[in-house]
């Protein structure tokens, strides 16, 4: 199976030895620290993964899969009061593979390769 999740933490850290260090520029409203947390748990799992701007997608067995999602979505929370977590599965049972399988299909059909 693929899933494809997104976490945002919101409110004030629940744990409280936890400093927030934005970067330049970002604000309070700026999560990209508890998503990098809960990214480096996706990459750590082993894993097929890929993370974008909106959403990380890992590949593997339902209950590997949801116990990695299971634990980022804890890391995220870290930083927040409240978490709030979308996820999207392709639930496909036989096929491995498929993170870099169906992106290289759509690139066969528009004639190039994958980017």
């Amino acid at each position: 199976m693929i899933v494809a999740f997104s976490v945002q933490p919101t409110g004030e850290p629940s744990d409280p030895t936890l400093v927030r260090e934005l970067a330049d520029g970002s604000d309070a409203a700026s999560v990209h620290d508890a998503v990098a947390a809960a990214v480096r748990i996706v990459r750590e799992s082993g894993l097929p993964t890929r993370t974008s701007s909106m959403f990380t997608e890992i590949e593997g067995e339902w209950g590997e899969v949801m116990e990695v999602v299971r634990r980022a979505t804890e890391e995220a929370g870290r930083y927040g009061s409240r978490v709030s977590l979308v996820l999207k599965a392709d639930i496909r049972p036989g096929h491995e593979g498929e993170l870099d399988g169906k992106v290289q299909r759509i690139e066969q059909v528009l004639g190039g390769s994958e980017a």
